[in-house]
């Protein structure tokens, strides 16, 4: 089984929220129908806990018409981040992301490590002040946080996902991304870090 978001932000996103669950298995299939289907196969008769999680008919056809553009659109995203890879690369200060040998990347987004000794606040606020639209996307790891605090896991016990929450930066990725955005995103970028392209 495998979940997707079709969060509006997301390369296949909706109008609004919504999601799917893929798998090529009839009886897991028919359990997630049934959880999201809240718990009933035939109405007013729950036989187990479940959610309204029906995806609307307006999220379908945002989501199907998007469908056939998904491809170029993911094609151009890989065309972005090769830019931004030959434009930020041997940054001091800086780390690229990469694809694992073998993997085709749809690149939803483009996260750059902000080296120790660096203010990736500072860096942020750089980019943020030249109006660029870079973000910090999951700045605490799973395990401190309050719903997960019962486990008892304390600073240090995830130092791979602590140290990418303090590092990792999203610069700007869509489909859309011009070469002389990409060119200025970079150009801040470095100033920002205290160096030149």
């Amino acid at each position: 089984m495998a979940a997707t978001s079709f969060y509006p932000g997301k390369n296949l996103g909706g109008y609004g929220d919504a999601g799917a669950v893929l798998t090529d298995d009839g009886e897991l299939a028919a359990a997630v129908r049934l959880i999201g289907d809240p718990g009933a196969r035939e109405k007013y008769r729950h036989e187990r806990f479940g959610f309204n999680s029906r995806m609307d008919a307006l999220q379908a056809v945002v989501l199907r018409a998007e469908l056939r553009r998904l491809p170029a659109w993911n094609a151009a995203r890989r065309a972005a981040a090769a830019r931004y890879d030959a434009l930020l690369g041997g940054l001091d200060g800086l780390t690229l992301p990469r694809t694992a040998p073998g993997n085709e990347h749809v690149w939803h987004l483009y996260a750059v490590r902000i080296g120790p000794g660096r203010d990736r606040g500072a860096v942020l606020a750089e980019l943020h002040a030249a109006g660029i639209g870079a973000g910090v996307h999951y700045p605490v790891p799973v395990h401190p946080q309050p719903a997960f605090r019962h486990l008892g896991h304390r600073a240090g016990a995830f130092p791979v996902a602590e140290r990418s929450a303090r590092e990792l930066l999203s610069l700007p990725l869509h489909p859309h991304l011009t070469e002389a955005q990409q060119t200025r995103v970079a150009g801040v970028l470095a100033e920002a870090l205290g160096t030149r392209l």
